[in-house]
């Protein structure tokens, strides 16, 4: 039996995916990404074999994803994070025909084909005010932690509206809707629904078929799923998998090597 991997090297989190030869998830980790990028690869690298019980040995492909893909020196090769995201959000929801990857420094609106082939794509590269970043910022504001963001603007009764367009003032925005009394589920509802706007504006760019499928750290939001549901009339696919769908891709890619590599060789008659 032979293994692949995929390590997904995000701005705020890295994360493991390993496969066995029939695309099986057997082994998956998640860690901070911090400061040593090398070093949160590899940590979560070796946490998916744990997960697996699968000695590294065994492991004949890895490939490398995300902003930090160089930096996974173990590696075999290295595929955008769009193409893996594409493929993985078409492995989990076969039906899936458009995609939105919201990470910690950037959000992705992608069109994939029936096979995860990459029609179209747009990011928000040179803005970070629709990314998990936004949220982060919300939630130093608040002094609330960001896995308790999204459940806390459910609680909401009347959004507050969110002006700002940029992460560097959203901080000062949410303090000052503090400052006039409105409710923090309120105003966490405001930013949930501001990126939400944003988000759909990028999928617009692309074109919005269905099926749409949620990937990235943001799909673990509760709030974010609601808040993107509504702006956009449709419901979301999303799994507990969500999260590693890039590390997922990664490692498809890297069995379609395995695979390829076994393949005999045509002989000329």
């Amino acid at each position: 039996m032979a293994y692949a991997t995929g390590v997904d090297v995000g701005s705020t989190q890295t994360k493991a995916i390993i496969i066995d030869e029939s695309r099986q998830i057997i082994g998956r980790a998640l860690t901070d990404t911090g400061a040593n990028i090398i070093l949160a690869a590899e940590k979560a690298f070796h946490l998916a074999l744990d997960d697996a019980a699968v000695p590294e040995e065994e492991v004949e492909y890895i490939i490398g994803t995300g902003y930090g893909r160089y930096r996974v020196t173990f590696g075999n090769t290295q595929v955008t994070e769009i193409s893996c995201h594409g493929r993985g959000a078409v492995h989990l929801f076969p039906k899936t025909r458009t995609v939105l990857d919201m990470g910690g420094q950037d959000t992705k609106a992608i069109r994939v084909g029936p096979d995860g082939n990459i029609l179209d794509f747009c990011m928000n590269d040179k803005c970070a005010a629709g990314t998990g970043r936004f949220l982060g910022a919300a939630a130093t504001a608040l002094d609330i932690p960001l896995d308790q963001l999204g459940n806390t603007a459910l609680q909401a009764e009347k959004a507050v509206r969110i002006s700002t367009t940029c992460t560097v003032f959203a901080e000062s925005e949410v303090l000052s809707w503090l400052g006039k009394g409105k409710k923090i589920e309120d105003i966490l509802w405001g930013v949930h629904q501001s990126i939400a706007s944003r988000s759909v504006g990028l999928l617009r760019r692309v074109g919005i078929e269905d099926e749409l499928t949620f990937t990235g750290g943001v799909a673990r939001n509760k709030g974010m799923i609601k808040a993107l549901e509504e702006s956009l009339e449709l419901q979301l696919n999303v799994s507990a998998d969500s999260h590693y769908l890039g590390a997922l891709g990664a490692a498809l890619f890297a069995l379609d090597h395995i695979v390829s590599s076994r393949a005999p060789l045509a002989v000329e008659e």
